[in-house]
């Protein structure tokens, strides 16, 4: 008999996932392009060719051994120099490489954080909805998720007051996906702030230390002049997790790092722990090539103009059918009021050829999300079919 806990995650399996496998079925049966798979957040935009060219430029130039031989399991020092070096321009930090390391992209990082902070039963705080394999991090080291009510009356704004309630003697870290997987919400500077506050004053009542894991593979994705809070500015104890799958539409390289500033308690231990879990994991190190690649692209940016007509195009589509939707300020998913349960919906929404992820799987009910990073064109065949369902309840206009 296999592991009980894979058994459990493995019939909980991932909504997400099983909606993408569904995408190929029913490609296979009414063509690709009579289907609509907004369900996986799986860049369509090419990566910048900056990108290809550094790969090929480092592919040719780089001495072989050096290239893909073992280096430090936190990754090249001169890479992690630089990356500090691009976020001390932008952020106005003073990190440097013995900051930085380098990780198997952003879900690689977190895991690393949670391998290296969680005692067994230690709590891990997220706000709803939320990114759904946190609760299979937590639970990879025996820690305890702890979702926090969605704030739907605010905007989806995370609750402060929510967050103060929540607060036990076991909290070790609250996880902020910011910007917000699903529902594409840049929580603001005073959300921020507020956050800080609670966990100030939780750390002085305990005598504990309570980490805010920034995880922010978005940050770059965000709209309208808009920016997501730098977290290291707010909150000592903040640990930063980050990956270009998404700002250079890189997800299959998995290519990413952990910022652990030098302020957070206990930050030369917790430095000196993630390097070995990075190595116990199984990651050994981050994929040494991509290193250099990013090293070299750390200017360079996905075409946000593209999503950003995405957006517009969908939100406008599904409003004028008779959706409620919330307006994205960052990320590239759309996040549907369903008139009626989600799972009903998604099943119903499959029956027109597309395909959404419930909202139930990011622990908010009542919603669908809406993954709009794919081709514009798709966006507007879909259109219909979206019309079509709302007429099945009732909401055309």
């Amino acid at each position: 008999m296999i592991s009980a806990k894979m058994i459990k995650m493995t019939e909980g399996g991932s909504a997400i996932r099983a909606m993408f496998e569904e995408g190929a079925r029913l490609a296979a049966q009414y063509g690709r392009e009579n289907v609509y798979d907004f369900s996986l957040g799986n860049p369509n935009i090419p990566a910048p060719e900056k990108v290809r060219e550094s790969i090929l430029r480092v592919a040719r130039e780089t001495d072989p051994m050096e290239l893909h031989g073992y280096m430090s399991n936190s990754g090249y020092p001169e890479v992690r120099a630089k990356v500090a070096a691009s976020l001390n321009r932008r952020f106005g930090t003073g990190f440097d490489e013995n900051n930085i390391i380098m990780t198997v992209g952003a879900a690689g990082g977190l895991n690393v954080l949670l391998k290296t902070l969680l005692n067994p039963g230690d709590e891990v705080l997220v706000f709803a909805p939320y990114f759904l394999e946190y609760g299979n991090y937590v639970s990879n080291f025996d820690g305890v998720l702890k979702a926090i009510p969605a704030n739907i009356a605010g905007n989806f704004q995370p609750d402060a007051e929510a967050l103060r309630a929540a607060v036990t003697p076991r909290t070790k870290a609250l996880i902020l996906n910011n910007p917000n997987n699903p529902t594409g919400v840049i929580y603001t500077g005073e959300s921020i702030k507020a956050i800080a506050s609670v966990l100030e004053e939780k750390q002085a009542e305990y005598g504990t230390s309570i980490y805010l894991i920034s995880d922010e593979p978005y940050r770059e994705l965000a709209y309208d002049g808009k920016e997501a809070p730098w977290l290291t500015g707010y909150y000592r104890n903040t640990l930063v997790g980050y990956s270009w799958s998404k700002s250079l539409s890189l997800p299959g390289e998995r290519i990413g790092y952990v910022v652990i500033p030098s302020e957070c308690d206990d930050a030369q231990l917790i430095f000196d722990a993630a390097v070995i879990a990075n190595r116990i994991l199984g990651f050994v190190n981050a994929p040494s090539l991509q290193q250099r690649v990013v090293a070299e692209c750390l200017d360079e940016q996905t075409d946000v103009a593209a999503y950003d007509r995405n957006r517009r195009t969908l939100y406008e589509g599904l409003t004028g059918a008779g959706f409620e939707c919330v307006y994205p300020d960052g990320a590239f998913y759309m996040w549907v009021k369903t008139p009626g349960d989600d799972r009903e919906f998604s099943e119903r929404a499959k029956r027109h050829n597309i395909l959404v992820v419930p909202g139930t799987s990011f622990a908010c009910p009542g919603y669908v999300r809406v993954a709009y990073c794919v081709s514009h064109d798709m966006i507007v065949r879909s259109l219909p079919a979206f019309r079509a369902l709302a007429a099945e309840y009732g909401l055309s206009k």
